[in-house]
This record gives C-alpha cells, sequence and structure tokens, in this order.
C-alpha cells in the first residue's frame, strides 16, 4: 500500500480538497486497492469539525460523493504518520517548513510541496509553490486553490505510479 497525506493549516480547506482529488485520480488511474489517501491539518485548531462549508460546496460542484463529503471530520498531523506515510504533500511552505523541521532525518526526504508536481510550478523555489488559504476569501479563492491542486495531480498520479512499478521489482 502507497500511502499519502495531504497536509494543511486546519484540514478544513485545501488538504481535503487535494485528497478528495488525489483519491479520485489514482482510483481512475486504476491504483485505487494501492493507495491510501489521506488529510490533516498541522494544527488541531480544527480537529473533529466537518470541512468548511465552501471546500464542500467546491467538492461537490465537482461531483464528488456527496456522503464522502458529508463524513469528513479535521484532525492533526500525528507525529507516527511520518514513518507509516510514503508521501507527505504539503499545501504551503509555512506548512512544508514545519514538518521539515518536526519530522525525524530519514522521513524529511518524504515532504513535498503539492505543487511541485505541476508542471508550471515545479521549477519555482518551494516558497512560490504555495496555494493560499481560502478560509479568508470568497467563492473564487475556493475555485482558484481547486484548480490549483487539479493542475499537480497527474503529477502525483504519474510518481505514485512510478513509486508502485519501482516496488515491484
Amino acid at each position: 500500500m502507497y500511502r499519502i497525506i495531504t497536509v494543511c493549516t486546519g484540514n478544513i480547506c485545501r488538504s481535503p480538497m487535494a485528497q478528495f482529488s488525489i483519491e479520485r485520480a489514482l482510483s481512475e488511474a486504476g491504483l485505487q486497492a494501492q493507495t491510501d489517501v489521506d488529510s490533516a491539518g498541522v494544527t488541531g485548531w480544527e480537529a473533529g469539525r466537518p470541512m468548511d462549508p465552501r471546500t464542500a460546496a467546491e467538492l461537490l460542484k465537482h461531483h464528488y460523493p456527496e456522503p464522502a463529503v458529508g463524513r469528513f471530520r479535521a484532525r492533526a498531523f500525528e507525529a507516527d504518520w511520518y514513518s507509516s506515510r510514503d508521501l507527505i504533500l504539503a499545501l504551503d511552505y509555512g506548512h512544508l517548513t514545519h514538518m521539515q523541521a518536526e519530522a525525524p532525518a530519514e522521513a524529511r526526504d518524504k515532504i513535498r510541496m503539492l505543487r511541485s508536481f505541476d508542471p508550471a510550478a515545479a521549477r519555482l523555489p518551494a516558497g512560490e509553490q504555495g496555494i493560499e488559504d481560502p478560509w479568508y476569501g470568497d467563492m473564487s479563492d475556493f475555485d482558484s486553490s481547486y484548480a490549483l491542486i487539479q493542475a499537480a495531480v497527474p503529477g502525483v498520479v504519474d510518481h505514485v505510479r512510478a513509486a508502485l512499478a519501482d516496488r515491484g521489482r
């Protein structure tokens, strides 16, 4: 099982969008049985709460299953997940640096910016690959976050496919 976790601040906006997007893409690629995707926040501020209603509206607009969207609950990243996840995707630079500082040395290479998988952003410095927190904005900010996430998802799928192929060798 190849395990991925997406991480933002409170796990109510960007990281759930990324989780659902990556899950769908992996399923469409026929990789769902070999992968597991979840999400968390670098803080526990929102732990136990549902995703932001604007996040839910954005996902439902793109035909994600309503029951799954409704069941989602935020949670904080736990330290033992550094060892149990194969890929840890930060949604902004602050998340990246926080996790790199907290992670054991052997796990630091697993931590990447989500947009490092977007061909339009891959060559940018990590500090310029972030997706701004839409929580402070309006629905257009959620639309923009979703679009930036979608641009990175095919690269994540390609990365996972290659990693699984390497494991099979």
